[in-house]
């Protein structure tokens, strides 16, 4: 049911003479959905058990909205998988809804969010999904993904590319349940834990704000520090993508710049699986110098590693890397910190610490994007 203000009934009213009763239902469609945007976010998946609750009195509701009953304010009670259904205290449900009165927050976990919850039942347990605000979303991903008490213009930067990078996962990876994660594999995002005064006043300031390329929202990826030079996607990823191409970055000489990890010639080994290892050789290389293939030599013969599963393995902060032997084993002297695609975070506050506009920077990192709104 869409429930219209006596400022939106005029304005029906006007639209009904002017266009007509099935224009009028699309223009309700969409002004309903302009109001805002709700985003679903899995923040516990595939549990046995999660605590819930409400620092305000919440109402319980199962799948049909049915009210189950009210949940005290401050009072943390476990939702456990019971064969196909939810139990929540003295209630069992298809699902279960929580809907905190007078704005409260919920407690899902272990933090505190805005927004309200909902409890799912699946085959691999529950999922406690957050739905929120997409804006009051940004406040949290913001603060969890970079500095809260950056410059403006950084944290502008962050937050178009945080809501055009949700809106474009909502779109191409969400699911009937939940559209967004809440982990780095997705972008981080914390609840009320990592919202700041700085946070509000930059999604605020580039409310509804989004990048994107011939009409479609981007995938705005981003990452901490490139080294000096972002890359093409291409080289990293699979598929071309016209606005993620490697450009100059400005993170030099902060603190993501560089880096050195050194391994005994024991314990390279056992991470790599490959005995007595002797030689580390490039393969492949990117355009801007990331590894993209290494041919590791040991006593059992050869064998060709990539970058990335090169640096999950070793723990290293980026495929930007070359390797010396030592004494006792190898060292890897690195630059960057992430994938090296988009936004680089480091950059974004260097060059906002030079007085360039958010806009300016956005435009540097994503080549030929448009700025629109949602």
């Amino acid at each position: 049911m869409i429930l219209v203000s006596k400022f939106h009934l005029k304005t029906l009213l006007q639209q009904t003479s002017r266009y007509g009763w099935l224009s009028v239902v699309i223009w309700m469609a969409i002004a309903a959905a302009a109001q805002a945007l709700e985003l679903r976010v899995a923040i516990e998946e595939g549990v046995k058990q999660v605590e819930v609750g409400s620092s305000t009195k919440a109402l319980v509701r199962d799948g049909s909205g049915r009210t189950l009953g009210e949940l005290p304010a401050m009072k943390g009670i476990p939702a456990q998988v019971n064969v196909s259904s939810v139990l929540l205290g003295r209630w069992q449900a298809d699902q279960v809804w929580i809907e905190p009165t007078g704005g409260g927050y919920v407690w899902i976990g272990d933090r505190w969010y805005r927004g309200r919850t909902r409890i799912v039942p699946t085959d691999k347990g529950l999922i406690a999904v957050n739905y929120v605000d997409l804006e009051q979303y940004l406040y949290s991903v913001l603060g969890a993904e970079m500095d809260g008490n950056w410059p403006q213009e950084a944290l502008k930067d962050q937050a178009v590319a945080a809501r055009s990078y949700a809106l474009y996962k909502r779109q191409t990876s969400g699911n009937s349940i939940f559209d967004v994660g809440d982990t780095t594999t997705w972008q981080v995002y914390k609840g009320l834990a990592t919202e700041t005064q700085g946070t509000q006043m930059a999604v605020k300031a580039t409310e509804k704000q989004v990048m994107t390329y011939n009409g479609k929202i981007i995938l705005a990826v981003f990452h901490s520090s490139s080294g000096g030079h972002t890359e093409n996607v291409e080289e990293v990823w699979s598929s071309p993508l016209p606005y993620l191409r490697g450009v100059e970055d400005y993170d030099q000489g902060l603190p993501e710049y560089q880096w050195v990890k050194t391994f005994s010639a024991n314990e390279l080994s056992q991470r790599l699986g490959i005995s007595n290892i002797r030689t580390l050789t490039p393969g492949r290389t990117s355009t801007y110098g990331r590894i993209i293939t290494m041919q590791v030599v040991g006593d059992g013969g050869s064998r060709s590693i990539s970058g990335s599963q090169l640096r999950q393995q070793l723990g290293l902060r980026s495929t930007w890397f070359t390797v010396t032997s030592t004494p006792t084993g190898f060292q890897f002297n690195g630059r960057g910190y992430g994938h090296g695609l988009g936004l680089s975070q480091w950059g974004a506050y260097s060059l906002a610490r030079k007085g360039v506009n958010y806009q300016q920077i956005l435009r540097h990192y994503y080549q030929n994007i448009t700025l629109a709104k949602i």
